[in-house]
């Protein structure tokens, strides 16, 4: 085999993969909810969520635009960061270190069925690692997230 034909080869297994879409797994903490949306409609459904319940968009990014810029074909792909001011003054009141977890991340999905999936870490235990410095006013608040970020996602979800 040449050295061109071993590159090609190599670029065909990689460019195949990348397009192969691969729903969230299982994990500790993690929200992942299966839907029978579209990956845009199901975007669209979280930012509108989002703002019924009182939070913001704050970020968003993901890499399917910009690969396909490149001609690299993948699946929909967004992080969408969500937070509100009331809870940012109160985080840090609480714990100043807590608020680099500010946004918090939503993670939208596109399955291989054309359905999108809606994942994110739990707000608890994206601040869990400040309760020390927080206490219970940080649980308290971690727990009020959990809430709205559970109703943002089965709303969205639907």
């Amino acid at each position: 085999m040449t050295v061109k034909s071993i590159f090609l080869s190599l670029c065909l297994l990689f460019g195949a993969s990348a397009g192969l879409a691969q729903e969230p797994a299982a994990r500790d903490g993690w929200v992942i909810m299966t839907t029978q949306k579209s990956y845009a409609g199901l975007i669209d459904a979280v930012k509108s969520a989002v703002k019924a319940n009182g939070m913001h968009v704050v970020t968003q990014a993901g890499p399917t635009q910009a690969a396909a810029n490149r001609g690299i074909t993948i699946p929909g792909n967004r992080v969408i960061g969500v937070f509100n001011n009331d809870f940012a003054v109160k985080v840090l009141a609480l714990s100043t270190a807590a608020m680099i977890e500010a946004p918090i991340r939503m993670y939208v999905t596109e399955n291989a069925d054309g359905t999108a999936t809606l994942s994110y870490k739990s707000p608890s235990m994206v601040l869990a690692p400040y309760l020390d410095e927080g206490g219970t006013g940080l649980s308290d608040l971690s727990a009020m997230l959990d809430d709205r970020f559970l109703t943002i996602a089965t709303q969205a979800s639907k």
